[in-house]
């Protein structure tokens, strides 16, 4: 996270603050409520520890329903953990083998994807605090019944939580999308500055664009759940919502469509003002969009604007000098290749400036009719399978989950089995819950996240540990512990997503103010000294573990590749059956089987376009987890590298061609065969054509199209050739997972 002075209103006006706010107020009411009122602290404490489980899992994004169903289901395996952790709590062989059960079964559940791996660490962070404090039978029911109870406040408060505070929420996500956005045009304005290295550039651009693509779908789930109906409460909210939303898709598209080759730019622009020009425009427009994005969040007009023109009237001045001096005739492509994205540019911060005027919301707006709202759109919603049958076919050696449950399960047994050995039941008791708490927090399926978190887990707990101190030497006022305790509970949930260090330092602090509150003068400089030593062994743990059929990267490279690939292939697809679609209306002619209506090829291009964004940013995180990862098991590193980039240009490309074509009466017949040529060479399963054109007609509108061709015929036969190079993983199949959003 970002903590300079600048990123602060952007963190206290975003939804993880906010969600943080309504995660911690949900947490603590419980306990507030039967302790303060009732005097019942400890009940109120297990309520709170239910109502914990369902603020893990009441995470942004997704539509509402399904938030929903993912509580209830929260809610009843949490019960349930309760209820079979309490019930053999006093058994230590049965306790041993009810948590590894659950440690398996719980640990599954990340073949649901990140939801589902939520829904399973809630499940398993309240199996471990149930293991605090052994229960006689009569116990354990009404233990169970205070965490339901807890689980379905906690669900009731969230849902009115969103009811009353609907359009902040809708705001919030919109604004993290746009600064998302605003940081992936940043990461761009890069490319045009001589003294950065353009690999490196990649790394950061990519990396932004995977992060911008889960925040405009976050955004997208949003905006689609509560279209504009033309009436009603809040619908001007919902038209500037939805305006900003198509607007903010096109500025995306302009900004990758203006892909180039970098390398030949800089080599023939260099020592010229122009690529100063066109860096300092792209600049000064990320700015804007970040004032804009900060402005929606607050629910206000945009209150200050600047603007490129001076930088772009600067560009056409180089334009014409380069005119002067011959360039049209001596590279009249490089020449084509300046003027689009002059053109651009221009048509980017036109859009930006409709993003500044949306912010107004008037009550006589209306919806953008570059999109048409309908039912169709429902399609590019987050689709989620829940289905049992993905467990049990992932119930096999060779499947990431499965391994990533043994892990679990054994560093669990092995946690037991070591303080079980050393110490007495009950002081066993109190030790390794808060070992097997870092172990279930620390570990993930990924190796490299893994072994980043345990770091961060101890340094956050030792520090939170010394803050607690030094907090009981200056004070024991209750009021300002209790203020801390609120802090740090919001502040853990806020920054869970953004900084894991930071976080586990206020979940620490939280931890041991609540300890404090329930059992006053039982948390000395001796027990928070012994939490700190209970953290290291779990991290100690954890990372031996960590080890042990571990899932390198590397075996699912090449399917990630394949899917990334197959999503360009399809965008290609139906891009070539748009432009024939838009061919045929302006000819007359009416829809066919072979040739859909111009709408419903829109809809398709659009959807083939966010699932190359998501496919492309699978892989990509992919391909940087593995290069987080040992030397030794890494493979093919140039090779994937290349189809990484090869896959981004073509990406690229195509949203700069496809348009072009559209706008023509008819595509010429050697581009066309030239697409056609690449639909093969994207397709492993097909026979790669030998004799494809590579030199087009550049006269007129032609011009602008010869570029991007080319770029799209030199990607698609390397990544032919780089897929064909690198091994196929060595596994029998596929892991069963869920549909990716």
């Amino acid at each position: 996270m970002d903590f300079r002075i600048a990123s602060i209103p952007r963190f206290l006006y975003s939804h993880y603050f906010f969600g943080g706010v309504r995660q911690g107020v949900g947490m603590l009411l419980p306990v507030l409520v039967l302790g303060g009122i009732f005097g019942e602290y400890a009940y109120g404490l297990v309520a709170t520890f239910g109502a914990q489980c369902l603020a893990i899992i009441d995470q942004p994004g997704g539509p509402q329903r399904h938030r929903t169903n993912e509580m209830l289901g929260g809610a009843f395996l949490a019960t349930m953990a309760v209820a079979i952790t309490g019930a053999v709590s006093t058994y230590p062989v049965l306790l041993w083998l009810a948590i590894i059960g659950q440690c398996f079964i719980f640990s599954m559940f990340s073949v649901f994807g990140k939801r589902g791996g939520l829904i399973g660490f809630g499940g398993l962070l309240i199996m471990t605090l149930t293991m605090h404090s052994p229960m006689t039978p009569s116990q354990v029911l009404p233990h169970a019944l205070a965490t339901l109870g807890g689980a379905l406040f906690y669900l009731a408060f969230s849902l009115a939580f969103s009811r009353v505070f609907w359009l902040r929420e809708e705001r919030q996500a919109m604004s993290v999308a746009l600064f998302a956005t605003a940081d992936y045009m940043a990461a761009r304005s890069r490319f045009y500055d001589e003294t950065t290295d353009l690999d490196d550039i990649y790394r950061e651009l990519i990396q932004s664009q995977s992060v911008m693509t889960e925040k405009h779908q976050s955004a997208r789930d949003i905006v689609l759940r509560t279209l504009p109906r033309g009436r009603g409460y809040g619908d001007s909210e919902r038209v500037m919502l939805w305006n900003m939303f198509v607007n903010m898709l096109q500025l995306l598209d302009t900004l990758v469509a203006s892909h180039t080759d970098y390398a030949s730019l800089r080599r023939v622009l260099a020592g010229h003002d122009c690529l100063l020009f066109m860096r300092d425009a792209l600049v000064k427009m990320s700015l804007e969009l970040n004032r804009i994005a900060l402005d929606v969040s607050r629910g206000r007009a945009v209150q200050y604007r600047s603007s490129p023109k001076a930088e772009l009237r600067a560009i056409e001045y180089e334009i014409e000098q380069f005119k002067q001096q011959g360039m049209s005739e001596r590279e009249p492509e490089t020449l084509a290749l300046i003027v689009q994205v002059l053109r651009r540019l221009r048509n980017a911060s036109r859009i930006v400036n409709k993003l500044a005027d949306h912010t107004d919301a008037r009550m006589d707006a209306q919806p953008t009719d570059e999109l048409r709202i309908d039912k169709s759109l429902t399609q590019f919603m987050s689709r989620q399978e829940l289905r049992i049958g993905m467990i049990t076919s992932n119930l096999r050696l060779d499947s990431p989950y499965f391994r990533y449950a043994v892990r679990v399960t054994l560093a669990a047994a092995l946690a037991m089995g070591l303080i079980g050995q050393w110490m007495t039941p009950q002081v066993s008791s109190a030790h390794s819950y808060w070992v097997l708490l870092t172990i279930v927090i620390i570990m993930k399926p990924g190796f490299a996240l893994t072994r980043q978190r345990n770091g961060w887990r101890l340094m956050g707990t030792l520090i939170g540990c010394l803050l607690a101190l030094l907090l009981f030497r200056f004070t024991a006022h209750p009021t300002i512990l209790f203020g801390v305790l609120l802090i740090a509970c919001i502040m853990g949930n806020s920054l869970l997503q953004l900084n894991y260090m930071a976080s586990a330092i206020f979940n620490t602090l939280f931890v041991v103010m609540v300890f404090h509150f329930v059992a006053p003068g039982t948390v000395s400089m001796e027990v928070i000294g012994e939490r700190a030593l209970d953290t290291a062994m779990g991290c100690a743990i954890a990372l031996i573990c960590s080890y042990v059929l571990p899932w390198w990267e590397a075996r699912y490279m090449k399917p990630l590749a394949r899917a990334a690939t197959n999503a360009n292939r399809e965008y290609l697809r139906t891009g070539m059956s748009y432009v024939r679609a838009m061919h045929a209306a302006n000819a007359g002619a009416p829809p066919s089987e072979e040739v859909p209506s111009p709408a419903q090829a829109d809809i398709a291009w659009r959807l083939a376009r966010k699932n190359v964004h998501i496919a492309f940013s699978n892989y990509a995180e992919a391909f940087y987890r593995m290069m987080s990862e040992p030397r030794s098991h890494q493979v093919n590193v140039p090779e994937f590298n290349n189809l990484l980039i090869q896959n981004h240009i073509m990406a690229s490309q195509i949203t700069a061609a496809i348009p072009l074509l559209a706008g023509l009466k008819e595509t010429p017949e050697p581009m066309r065969k030239a697409l056609k040529g690449m639909v093969d060479l994207l397709d492993d399963s097909s026979p790669a054509s030998t004799d494809l054109p590579n030199q087009f007609d550049t006269t007129g509108e032609l011009a602008a199209l010869a570029y991007p061709i080319k770029q799209m015929l030199r990607a698609s036969t390397q990544i032919r050739q780089e897929m064909a190079a690198v091994a196929d993983p060595p596994q029998s199949r596929p892991a069963a997972v869920a549909a990716p959003s």
